[in-house]
This record gives structure tokens, C-alpha cells and sequence, in this order.
């Protein structure tokens, strides 16, 4: 069943039926990255150094911090946002409406410009960051899901184990990376960060972050942030898959969250104890 159809239908299901699926997707997708590479690619887990309110109707798809603040992309036909967001409290300080014909996907910044997906329109949309006013469009034959951009180049996902690399003024594919846990494609590409020189990736639908070699494509690790997500949060809720990365340079600060998630957690990535 396609990505957003699932998600779709988690929204009109009831909180048992919604952690029902929930187990499905694990059981369906976990073992892709969970089992590949095992033994050779280094696993790690995590620890929770901070945790922030944050809005649990952000169907979150992109995610990035620059100066102090978070930038959102959300989506979901109707209800699809680009948003500027206090890391504090979670308040959204600005927001611009998709049309309802578009499904928002990943965000990415580029010098003063925001770069946002969409998912199956073959859009994508460039604001300016000051005031989040479009300034732009530009094309692409794929599926949208995620974005981000390693200073020079702009890096997308499309869902596959496919990352295309375009050029971040004329929006030109410029190269694409295979990319592969020991050998084997590694298929659910979703959201992505650059974090020291690397390209980190929600693996969609699970709990899993792999950390993927922009030379080779090669998976360098995996980070498994099962149970993040308190089981008090999950009561009575509707909460969607982990997505949602973003990075503070400056201070060296990873933050993650999910779609419908009430809570984004700075982490520190640790070694995952056998």
C-alpha cells in the first residue's frame, strides 16, 4: 500500500486500529535495515538530552534549524503547511498554505532560500526565508519525499533507495547515489539531514535513521530510536511514523519527532548496548 495511503487511512482510524498498523508497518519495513549490514554496519542508539513541545496536528515531512528557530514542512491534501517554528515552545511564529491540490513533503534551506517538496505533483517550491513568501518553482519526474543540501548541492529522496543530486540554482539533476547496506539497496528513503559531512535518513515506515556516505551511498550506520516516543503519548492519540530530522551546527544539537508526534527531542547518538 503506498506511503500516504497508509497514512491517510491511520487518520480515520481509531487509536487501537492506529497502533495495530503501526505494529504492521514495523513488522513489514523494520527488518530492511534492521537486518541489513548486520554484523558489518555499526548500530547505534540513543539518549534523550532535551525535549520540546510540538504540535500534534504537524503531519511533520521536513524539518531544519537555522538560528534559533525550526522551519516545518507538514502535509496531507487540504492541510499541507510551510512553518516557522519556536524550538522552546513549539508556537508557530509563521506559516504559508499549500494549495489543497498539494501534498506537502521535505524542506531543505539554501543560502536565503527554503526549497519544499511536494509529493506526487512534480513540484517543488522555493521560498525566501525571511518572509516565507514564494519566489519560485521548478520540476522533477520522481516523487517528492525528502530534502536537504550539503552546502553546494541539494540531495532528494523519492522513496526509493535512490537519492538524486540537483543543482541548487537551475534545480538540475546532477548525479544520484545508490544507496546500499552492505551490498543490498536499501529501499524507504524519507527525510534527510547533512550532519558532519553526512547524509542522515528516516527510513520510512520505521524507527530507524540510516547514515549514508554522500561519496558512496553506502550505509555507514543505523539508529534505532525504537520507543522514543513515551507509550503515555500514544494513548488515546493519533501519531503517525518517525520523520522529521534536523540539525544545529553550530551547537551540535540533533533533534528528531514524527508525524502527529506531541513531543521533538534533541538526542545524542550513542553506541547501542547488545
Amino acid at each position: 500500500m503506498p506511503k500516504k495511503m497508509l497514512s491517510r487511512f491511520a487518520l480515520l482510524s481509531t487509536p487501537a486500529i492506529m497502533l495495530l498498523a503501526a505494529i504492521a508497518f514495523a513488522a513489514y519495513a523494520s527488518p530492511d535495515l534492521a537486518q541489513a549490514g548486520k554484523g558489518t554496519v555499526p548500530v547505534f542508539g540513543y539518549q534523550v538530552v532535551n525535549t520540546y513541545p510540538h504540535s500534534s496536528e504537524a503531519f511533520t515531512q521536513g524539518l531544519v534549524y537555522d538560528d534559533g528557530l525550526l522551519y516545518e514542512g507538514t502535509g496531507l491534501y487540504g492541510q499541507s503547511t510551510l512553518r516557522r517554528v519556536q524550538l522552546q515552545t513549539g508556537g508557530v511564529l509563521g506559516e504559508r498554505h499549500l494549495n489543497s491540490s498539494l501534498f506537502g513533503e521535505g524542506i531543505a534551506l539554501y543560502k536565503d532560500r527554503i526549497v519544499q517538496l511536494t509529493w506526487q505533483s512534480g513540484l517543488g517550491l522555493v521560498y525566501g526565508k525571511e518572509n516565507m513568501t514564494e519566489i519560485g518553482s521548478f520540476r522533477y519526474q520522481t516523487e517528492g519525499w525528502g530534502i536537504t543540501s550539503n552546502g553546494s548541492r541539494l540531495i532528494m529522496s523519492d522513496g526509493t533507495d535512490i537519492l538524486h543530486i540537483l543543482d541548487p540554482e537551475s534545480f538540475a539533476e546532477v548525479g544520484r547515489l545508490s544507496v546500499k547496506a552492505d551490498g543490498k539497496s536499501l529501499q524507504g528513503l524519507n527525510e534527510l539531514e547533512f550532519v558532519k559531512g553526512q547524509i542522515y535518513a528516516n527510513i520510512w515506515p520505521t524507527n530507524w535513521i540510516a547514515i549514508i556516505s554522500p561519496e558512496s551511498g553506502a550505509v555507514l550506520g543505523k539508529i534505532d530510536l525504537s520507543g522514543i516516543l513515551p507509550q503515555k503519548d500514544l494513548q488515546g492519540r493519533r501519531v503517525d511514523v518517525l520523520n522529521g530530522i534536523a540539525y544545529d551546527a553550530k551547537e551540535d544539537r540533533l533533534f528528531v519527532t514524527g508525524k502527529l508526534w506531541p513531543r521533538l527531542f534533541q538526542i545524542r547518538v550513542v553506541p547501542k548496548e547488545a
